[in-house]
Order: structure tokens, then C-alpha cells, then sequence
């Protein structure tokens, strides 16, 4: 009685009803499921993993400080590495609608938070597609719960859940394909508009392939329902009409983000490739079995590509029903040999990734072929298909050989199983079944339609996501509240403009979420000079991102370190929500000896660095023609602090010193350390060398470690304690063994994890700290004088005392700082590469700087020109009677 009282319900406000219960399939689903996982709000675990963890929820605390306290952070902060745009972030990965829920939640509760983002986001997903289908009447009964889920829940979603900001691509699209629609049956150009818009401007990498998806699925169309020269001329003039005219209602985020990414990432753009496959194309349909993902395959895998068999089964039958015209199916299969091509052939590959290859997280457009093989799917099992007796014999022909070679080549899949694979064959087994059923219109039949379906997705996202570990929510909570109490207490007491760091780390993000000026980032654009300075002093880097572990006496001072919190011993303090093990301390620093301790919490010892040079001050003009000619990080430092001072002594602040003492176990020894190549005695035993040194007075000594010298390859201990060191690095780092330590005996030993050690770039150096300290009061002379600042602007005063200066700053170069001297509009310079800086003349100057995206204006110039294109189509349709088809 209840499953007929259901069934009346739904027809008598079906399509409502079927939209409401496309929202919350999936979004019951997937809530159960993390519910059942005990995810927050349920339990202690979040879902928190891999990059959502270590990168978005920084940037979600990010968007809920700039919006709610302080919104100058729109466009530039000093809390991403030095100072960076904040425009290219806010566009990739924060102006998703969906984002505003943030805003009710604290920093605190934000696992709870992006629980309630990703099954919104599942729900909508699945909404949006129930819509297209049911305003396209491809599927406009119950059946279309079946689609509409397997659309939300397909593998490409399963996978890439953690990636929240790319989760609007997959609930805008079907919208951008029904407008598409509109525009070409009836010449309705606002749909299309302004959905691809929307996207452009939410996440413009994702709809970057949205477009050249679209621009597939608009050629099917448009070839298949040729009929005359005009009319397929009219249809191509709309769409590149309203494509250009989406696209330049988006220009105002487009145009400056082009600009952010030309200094970030494109400059990693792949110039080199191949004519290849980059796999046996076969290996791909093993992603069409049920739980077909696992760790491993995030980094480097196969096409997420699983959308249940009765999709798979409902595509293939596509291609062989004869009520779609022969032109329809054979252009639909070169849109599919197209796609399947992309998703191995390595030219089309990168094109679908903007000539880039990812890093992490391949083949990220394999939505569009979900998505397409869906929509064939939808179209092919209609209430009246019938499937016919060889059309049986051929998709069992084919999934036979598919489970066949999977079975026989099982090793090559380490995300599946032989239960996976027999369970895939029952599964296809069954749904073939329900396919051949003649009597489709029965309410009986299509609910078990839906019910297989849901049944079957929901399996595969359980199987897929039990593979996944994530982040407990007071591992999160507890290192998000000590560090937003200690950044605090520092920035309530001293709110001039300076630089903090920490020595550990839960992210490289965390001044991000704990709102301080720090020197590290992880970002996708992340403008490249960045990650090249900050090599060159001898910090870990890499292409989107930058830390600041490895600082020295004279980095913390040129930088403006003023501030470190520096976690102690744990048999300090038992007490401390710390002891729990949930800080990665990932920086040596004796330097600390150096600085004075103001202040001690539980585990936590801040001090202050009364070296730290203020953000801007006059310096020799030599800084402005200094180039880098070494691969020597203390060299570099030593010739850029010389280029400031004007002193060339200081070029030797940094010499080489030699160890006391060195024992091999099990090595073979060698005279010269320094580039030497290590050997094993013995493979089976371990390989231990052992060095000694005293410190002769009481100056910094640095041990600097080439790339080679990582995790992967040796241990590091010193003094018995293992040398914290953030572990990812590909130049030379430098490493702070000793300060203020004369007399004292320090030990360091390298353990080799394999048979042989490169100790590349192995030097131990000797600071002169007494000249580096001449250095430091020269600098501070005349130093700029901040009277008030925000993320994007400063004002300070500076006395000049010669006739000609340079005032060096430690704000990152870039065209979007709009600077006046005097109330005069002024050019800076860019110096070491990275830093900006001015030329003055003598006397008293007030100097401003304000951060403007560049093309921003230009932008949203096209932006309001394109908007007031479309306002003029709609009156002069309008005024011509033809209202309906804008």
C-alpha cells in the first residue's frame, strides 16, 4: 500500500517530486555513508585527505576571515610565502556559491562544514542532471532517478570528492548542455550564456574542459540535424556568439587570473611531449568494475570511469538501436573514439589539461566521457526499448571479453579484486537482465530500475572510499586552536607589520589559517619567482609551493622574521593539547639561542628576533644590478646581503669548516667528503658514518644537503635526536646545527637506507656573526616607517640621508603595486629577482603602495560591455516580438 501510495504521489507531481528526490538520493547516500565512517558532524573523523587536508581547508578559513573581518584580502595577502595575489586562489578555488555555507561555521568546525559542502554538492550534482534529462524529455519518468544518480555518484566524483572546487563542474554542466540545446532548437541564447559564464567565473580550469567538451557535443549535434547551408550557418554563428559573449560577461575574472597564471602556472607550461599512448588503451575498461580505486591510483592511475552497468550497457546499446538516425550514432561514435583517445593518447591528453600535465589526480576531464556515456545511456534505454536478440549477443560478447582480459591480467590492477571482477560480472549479468525485460512501464520495474542502480553506486563509493584514511577531527581541531592562540598572542601585543614562523608545521598553509605573515605556501598559483628565491637561500621548494624551515640568522633578518613559536620538549609540559603527537616539527633551529624568549605556553616557546630588519630600508645601490651566479645557497645569501651593505667582505660571511672527527661503520671511508659516493662494506648490514665537530667560538654553523640527501635515502640524527627537516626538497637546503655552543661536542650521523650515498652538496659552514651584526645596524639606519597597512596596502615614512638611495623592500615584485612617493605616482624596480624596490633622493618621503589586480579594470570593462550586449539582444528581440528566443 505504501509503495503504491509513493507511486501515486509521484505522478501526481512527478516532476517536482522526481527533482527533489534526484537532490536527495545521492545526498542521503553519501551522508549515510560518511555518517556511517563517522565523519563530522557524526564522530571524530573528517574528511579531511591528501589535498583538502593539506591545502583547501587553509583556504576555506582564508575565505571566512577576508569576508568576514577583513575583505583587502580579496586581492593580494602577505600570508601566502612573502606576499603574493590572492586573485588567481579566489578564482580556482574559492568562488564556488557553494562556499558561502562557510561563513556559519567557525575555523574551528570546519570538518563539519565541508561535510555539508560535498553532499550538497553530491545532491546538486544529481539534481542537475535529473533536470536536463527531464526538460530534454530523454527521461521524464522514474527511470530518471537512475541516471541522475548514477551521474552523482560516478567513479570521476568518488575519486575526486576531496576536490571541492571542482565539484561545480560537474552540477553546472548538464545546465551549459541544456542551454546548448536551447540555443540550437529554438535560438535561446540566455541559458547557454549565462551558465558557461557562471562556470568560467566559479572555476575557470574546469571549465576550460566544460568548453571543449561543449564544443564536441555542439559539432554532434549541428552535423547530425544538418539539413540546409543557412540554417547550419545560423546555428554556428549563435554558438560562437554566445561563446564569446559567456565569455566576456566572465573577463572580469578571466583577464586578471590570465595574468596571475602567466607568472605562476603557466610558466610550467609542457613544451616537449610525445606522439604516444601512455598506456595499453585497454587497461581503462578495468575502471568500469565496481570499488575500481584506491590510494594509489591519486597520484598516478588509470581514468576514473565507472558509472554502472546499467549505463555501460545502455551506451553500448546506443550505438546499435536503429530508432536514432545511422548519422546521429556514427558521429556519436567519433565524439566517443575522440574521447577515449584523450584519456590515453598523450597530445590530446595534455590539450584537455590546458598543455599541462597534472601532477596528482589524472585524466581530471574523464567526467565529460562519464557524462557522455550517461546521456548515450539515457537516450538509448527509453520505456519502449526493447533490445533484440543479437543485440544481447553482442554486449554479452563484449563483456565477456572484458571480464576475461581482466581476469587473466589481474596483476596490472592493484584496485581490484577476483570477488570485484565476479561481483562486476553479476552486476552486468543483472542489469543485461532488466534491459531485456520487454514491460518497461510497470511502477514496479522502474523502481527496481532505480533500486538496482542506487544499489550498485552506492557499493562502489563504499568499496572505493573504505581504501581512503583521513584526518581524526581533533588532530585537526587541536593544532588549528593552539596555533590560532599562539599566533595571537602575538599579533595582540605587537600589531606593527612584520613576519612570523613556526618551526612546526601541520600544513604548509597554516599562516593562512592562523592569519599571520609567514613565509611559506602550497598553492597552484604560486607565482614562479617565489619557489626560485626562496631555492636560492636554501629553503624547500617546489613549483606550487615554498616553506620556510631552513631560515638563518641572516634570512630571518633581510625577511623580516620577527617572531618564531618554537614547540618544545614534550616532557615540559604533559599537559599541552601538543603532547599528542599532532605537530610535525620540520626545522632544526639553534639560531633560536640567538633570540629572546618572550613568552611560554604548555609546548609552546615564542621568541623574538631583535635582528629582524623592517620590511623596507635603505640599501646600496648595488642591490639593484646583483645577479645570481651560484648554486650555493649561504654564497647567495652572502652576496645578497653584500649587495645591501655595499660591503664586499660580506661576501664571506659563510666559510667552510671542517669536521673533528669521522667514523664509518660498514662504509667504505673516504678522504674527501664533500660530492663523495658512499659504499656499503656489507649490503645486508647497515652503513653508518659518524661526524664530529666543536665549535670554536660561539658564531652559527650551517650543514648544508643537496636534493640527494633526502628521506629516501638516509637518516639523519643529531646529537641521538633525529634532525627535523621538512622532508620534500629539490635544491640544496640549508640545515642550523649549532649557535652559541662553544666547547660543545655536536654529533651527527647519517644512516644510508640503500647501498650506496651521494653526499651531495655535504658542507659544514661557520657564520661571522659579529660582521653580519655590523651589517645588520648599518641597514637599520634609515629604515621605512610604517604608520598603517592591510593585505593590500601600506604607508610608511622614510628619511633619505644621501643624495641619491635605494630603498630595498621585502614585498614581493609585481605590476599590481600602484606606488607613490610624495603623492607622486613612482616606478619601482624589481631587485634580486623577487623583491621590490625604489629609487629616492634625499630627504623625507611618504611612500604608498596599493595592490590593483592587473587586467582587472580591463576586465571588467569587457564584462560590462558584454552584459550590455546581451541587454541589447533581449530589447531588440523584444522589440521584435521574438522575446522567447533569447
Amino acid at each position: 500500500m505504501f509503495l503504491k501510495a509513493l507511486i501515486r504521489t509521484i505522478r501526481q507531481h512527478e516532476k517536482l517530486t522526481l527533482l527533489s528526490l534526484s537532490f536527495l538520493i545521492p545526498a542521503l547516500i553519501m551522508g549515510s555513508y560518511f555518517a556511517y565512517r563517522h565523519m563530522a558532524p557524526f564522530g571524530n573523523s573528517t574528511l579531511l585527505t591528501v589535498d583538502l587536508g593539506q591545502q583547501y581547508v587553509d583556504f576555506f578559513a582564508y575565505f571566512r576571515h577576508t569576508l568576514l573581518n577583513d575583505p583587502s584580502g580579496l586581492f593580494y595577502t602577505f600570508q601566502k610565502a612573502l606576499g603574493g595575489e590572492m586573485f588567481g586562489v579566489w578564482t580556482y578555488y574559492l568562488l564556488s556559491p557553494f562556499n558561502l555555507i562557510l561563513l556559519v561555521f567557525s575555523d574551528h568546525n570546519l570538518p563539519t562544514a565541508i561535510f555539508w559542502l560535498t553532499v550538497l554538492k553530491y545532491g546538486a550534482a544529481g539534481l542537475s542532471f535529473a533536470w536536463l534529462l527531464i526538460k530534454t524529455k530523454v527521461q521524464p519518468h522514474l527511470p530518471v532517478l537512475a541516471f541522475s544518480t548514477s551521474y552523482a555518484l560516478m567513479g570521476w566524483m568518488i575519486a575526486n570528492q576531496l576536490n571541492l572546487m571542482w565539484l561545480d563542474a560537474i552540477v553546472i554542466l548538464p545546465l551549459v548542455i541544456w542551454g546548448l540545446m536551447q540555443l540550437m532548437t529554438i535560438g535561446r541564447m540566455r541559458f547557454y550564456v549565462g551558465w558557461l559564464a557562471a562556470l568560467l567565473i566559479i572555476n575557470y580550469y574546469m571549465a576550460y574542459m566544460v568548453c571543449l567538451f561543449t564544443g564536441l557535443f555542439f559539432l554532434w549535434r549541428w552535423l547530425a540535424n544538418w539539413t540546409t547551408l543557412r540554417q547550419g550557418l545560423i546555428q554556428l554563428r549563435r554558438f560562437i556568439v554566445s561563446s564569446l559573449l559567456a565569455g566576456g560577461i566572465a573577463a572580469v575574472t578571466l583577464l586578471p587570473t590570465w595574468y596571475a597564471l602567466s607568472l605562476s602556472k603557466t610558466k610550467y607550461t609542457q613544451t616537449d611531449w610525445s606522439a604516444k599512448f601512455e598506456y595499453f588503451p585497454t587497461k581503462m575498461v578495468a575502471k568500469f568494475f565496481l570499488g575500481s580505486f584506491n590510494f594509489n591510483q591519486m597520484p598516478k592511475g588509470t581514468p576514473n570511469l565507472f558509472i554502472g552497468s546499467i549505463a555501460i550497457l545502455g551506451a553500448l546499446l546506443f550505438f546499435m538501436q536503429k530508432k536514432q538516425p545511422r548519422r546521429t550514432r556514427w558521429l556519436a561514435g567519433g565524439v566517443t573514439l575522440i574521447l577515449a583517445l584523450s584519456l590515453c593518447f598523450e597530445p590530446l591528453d595534455l590539450l584537455w589539461h590546458g598543455m599541462q600535465f597534472p601532477i596528482w589526480y589524472p585524466y581530471r576531464f574523464s567526467f565529460v566521457v562519464s557524462f557522455w556515456l550517461i546521456w548515450l545511456a539515457a537516450n538509448t534505454l527509453q520505456p519502449d526499448f526493447s533490445p533484440k536478440l543479437w543485440q544481447i549477443g553482442i554486449i554479452t560478447l563484449i563483456v565477456g571479453m572484458v571480464i576475461a582480459y581482466v581476469w587473466l591480467d589481474l596483476k596490472q590492477f592493484s584496485f581490484l579484486s577476483r570477488n570485484q571482477i565476479v561481483i562486476g560480472g553479476l552486476l552486468f549479468v543483472a542489469a543485461g537482465c532488466l534491459i531485456a525485460l520487454p514491460n518497461k512501464r510497470t511502477w514496479v520495474y522502474q523502481l527496481a530500475f532505480v533500486s538496482f542502480a542506487m544499489i550498485e553506486l552506492t557499493s562502489n563509493a563504499a568499496t572505493s572510499l573504505n581504501h581512503i584514511s583521513y584526518v581524526t577531527e581533533p588532530e585537526y581541531q587541536n593544532y588549528q586552536q593552539v596555533l590560532a592562540k599562539q599566533a595571537k598572542a602575538v599579533t595582540s601585543s605587537d600589531q606593527s607589520w612584520y613576519r612570523m614562523t613556526p618551526t612546526f608545521m601541520r600544513t604548509k598553509n597554516d599562516p593562512l589559517s592562523g592569519q599571520f605573515n609567514g613565509g611559506s605556501v602550497f598553492s597552484s598559483t604560486l607565482e614562479k619567482s617565489m619557489p626560485t628565491f626562496m631555492g636560492n637561500i636554501g629553503e624547500p621548494d617546489g613549483d606550487g609551493f615554498v616553506t620556510y624551515t631552513n631560515g638563518t640568522l641572516l634570512s630571518d633578518s633581510l625577511l623580516n622574521m620577527r617572531y618564531f613559536l618554537n614547540q618544545q620538549s614534550a616532557s615540559s609540559s604533559a599537559s599541552s593539547p601538543l603532547s599528542s603527537s599532532i605537530v610535525n616539527t620540520v626545522s632544526t633551529r639553534a639560531d633560536l639561542a640567538s633570540y629572546q624568549k618572550i613568552r611560554q605556553d604548555g609546548l609552546i616557546a615564542t621568541y623574538k628576533n631583535q635582528n629582524a630588519l623592517p620590511l623596507g630600508f635603505v640599501a646600496s645601490n648595488q642591490i639593484t644590478t646583483l645577479k645570481n651566479t651560484t648554486k650555493d645557497p649561504t654564497q647567495y645569501q652572502s652576496n645578497l646581503w653584500a649587495a645591501l651593505t655595499g660591503r664586499s667582505k660580506d661576501r664571506h660571511l659563510f666559510t667552510a669548516s671542517n669536521f673533528n672527527r669521522v667514523v664509518f661503520q660498514n662504509v667504505k671511508q673516504q678522504t674527501k667528503l664533500t660530492g663523495a659516493i658512499l659504499q656499503k662494506s656489507n649490503l645486508v648490514k647497515p652503513g653508518v658514518i659518524t661526524f664530529y665537530f666543536t665549535p670554536q667560538s660561539n658564531d652559527a654553523y650551517y650543514l648544508t644537503l643537496g636534493a640527494n640527501m633526502n628521506d629516501d635515502n638516509v637518516t639523519i640524527t643529531m646529537n641521538n635526536h633525529t634532525l627535523s627537516q621538512y622532508p620534500t626538497y629539490r635544491n640544496t637546503v640549508v640545515v642550523n646545527v649549532a649557535n652559541h655552543q662553544k666547547g660543545k661536542q655536536i654529533k651527527l650521523q647519517l644512516t644510508m637506507k640503500k647501498g650506496s650515498l651521494w653526499l651531495q652538496n655535504f658542507t659544514l659552514y661557520q657564520f661571522n656573526n659579529q660582521q653580519f651584526q655590523t651589517g645588520v645596524k648599518q641597514l637599520n639606519q634609515s629604515p621605512l616607517k610604517i604608520t598603517s597597512y592591510n593585505e593590500s596596502s601600506l604607508t610608511g615614512n622614510v628619511t633619505i640621508k644621501s643624495a641619491h638611495a635605494t630603498l630595498m623592500t621585502t614585498v614581493p615584485y609585481s605590476k599590481g603595486w600602484y606606488v607613490t612617493v610624495d603623492g607622486k605616482r613612482a616606478k619601482p624596480i624589481q631587485v634580486a629577482g623577487t623583491f621590490m624596490a625604489l629609487k629616492l633622493t634625499k630627504g623625507q618621503h611618504q611612500i604608498q603602495m596599493h595592490y590593483w589586480p592587473p587586467l582587472f579594470n580591463l576586465g571588467l570593462l569587457v564584462s560590462l560591455v558584454s552584459v550590455g550586449l546581451c541587454i541589447t539582444i533581449y530589447w531588440w528581440k523584444r522589440k521584435t516580438s521574438l522575446t522567447s528566443r533569447f
